[in-house]
């Protein structure tokens, strides 16, 4: 009731704001005003990203050597069973000497259980929790129950489909040592972003994640946790209650959590996580749906327990705050046009009020351009893709962006608004990869 409560005094003071002033000053300026603010907060990461980089080639960054932790890993699993033994065994590879790992079937109705059990009764150093069907649904209540059993002072959490390179966690704990960090998110890749333009466009959406988070993190920011490849301390965790049971993306949860407990949560671009990318249109959007209304959501929740604690730091919340305005802009969008629409089809000759309109439509040209713009710089700095192939990409990929970011925005309003919360997560299906390997291998051996 909160949350519908807060988003509807934030409409009604939007549009408010845009009826009036629309007849006494010309709200296009606004909007301007909020671009340009955006622009400026993009060069003020990036140089502060450059300065940390020149400062790090004086002075290299001291590794603490003598912090190695015990690591739990939890992996919780619903109807995995095409890729939960490929991911552990992909995962016991680790250099890294002190893990364990937690592996939990959470009501699966396929052979997930009986696959968890081979794994437990093979090795020595993982363990096993199986939920009944009347357990709490979704990942959070997953993750509570698991860590009952966690014996390590920090909690790995990956999804059933996580692959990650020998030293992921050799390069990831070090950035858990400092005292008041209590969290390191890893960069996450899509593994088959070859696969259509679909997984393309995801695994470049990650890509311009990268940037965003590594800006954040040079400003030492309000960095997020992205859920699969997190690295939480046990002492964090402990601090802020565990997970969230009543929330649908733990991670986002947790992460706000964290920032106004005072917890600093940090960046790893060099550990990498590949997970596998949704090939198919209906279930990405159920995906985003969930993403999106649980960042919706926890912002509603937390804003002004952000913004009065005490413990968070002042740039986190500011860089909170300007993420917020990201989610603001599709409905400012929407009410500037309904309402320079309605003036449009009431105006006597000689308002001008075609030009108010077409102002509004090249703002919208130029947040698309910022999209594009920010997608190519990534492309070219973090996958290193030539220009004219990032040009292509970025094109198609901000194309998508804003085809499932502006109507999304829009309908998770509507649906906070005029619908009861409920905890439906819209479970990914995995498996397809190991499926297209599984059927090339089968086909390299009939041609033999």
């Amino acid at each position: 009731m909160k949350e519908r409560i807060l988003l509807f005094t934030i409409l009604l003071a939007l549009w408010t704001f845009l009826y009036v002033f629309q007849y006494h000053v010309n709200t296009i300026w606004g909007l301007i005003i909020l671009l340009c603010l955006m622009t400026l907060y993009g060069v003020y990461t990036s140089l502060a990203l450059t300065h940390n980089k020149r400062k790090l080639q004086k002075h290299p960054k001291e590794i603490d050597k003598s912090y190695r932790p015990l690591v739990s890993i939890m992996i919780p699993a619903h109807n995995e069973e095409s890729v939960i033994e490929y991911t552990v065994n992909n995962i016991l590879q680790l250099s890294y000497e002190k893990f364990e790992i937690i592996l939990i079937d959470d009501r699966s109705t396929d052979k997930t259980l009986e696959v968890i059990q081979h794994l437990a009764e093979k090795y020595d150093n993982i363990k096993y929790l199986r939920r009944e069907d009347g357990a709490f649904p979704g990942k959070s209540a997953v993750l509570n129950d698991a860590l009952v059993l966690a014996q390590g002072d920090a909690i790995l959490v990956f999804d059933a489909d996580a692959t990650v390179e020998p030293d992921f966690l050799d390069k990831l704990i070090p950035n858990l040592a400092p005292e008041d960090v209590g969290a390191v998110q890893a960069r996450k890749v899509i593994r088959n972003a070859d696969t259509n333009i679909l997984t393309k466009c995801q695994n470049n959406e990650y890509t311009l994640d990268t940037y965003l988070q590594v800006g954040r993190d040079a400003i030492k920011g309000a960095v997020e946790l992205r859920g699969n490849g997190e690295l939480i301390k046990r002492k964090a965790l402990d601090d802020i209650g565990g997970w969230n049971n009543y929330t649908i993306t733990d991670d986002l949860d947790m992460a706000t959590r964290l920032h106004i407990k005072g917890w600093d949560i940090r960046y790893c671009l060099d550990a990498v996580v590949n997970e596998e990318g949704v090939k198919y249109l209906v279930p990405l959007f159920r995906q985003r749906r969930r993403w999106l209304e649980g960042t919706i959501r926890r912002y509603l929740e937390y804003f002004f327990q952000a913004v009065f604690s005490k413990k968070m730091a002042l740039r986190a919340k500011l860089d909170m705050i300007f993420y917020i305005a990201q989610f603001i802009m599709p409905l400012w969008f929407l009410f500037e046009l309904l309402i320079r629409g309605f003036k449009l089809l009431t105006h006597k000759p000689g308002l001008g009020i075609h030009n108010e309109l077409m102002s509004s439509v090249f703002i919208s040209f130029a947040v698309a351009f910022g999209f594009f713009f920010a997608i190519r710089y990534s492309l070219r700095r973090y996958d290193n893709i030539k220009r004219l192939e990032a040009f292509k990409q970025a094109s198609y990929t901000a194309i998508y962006m804003l085809t499932i970011w502006f109507p999304m925005v829009l309908y998770i309003c509507a649906k906070i608004l005029f619908r009861p919360k409920d905890m439906k997560w819209g479970k990914t299906t995995h498996g397809l990869i190991r499926e297209e390997e599984e059927a090339i291998e089968l086909e390299k051996i009939r041609n033999k």
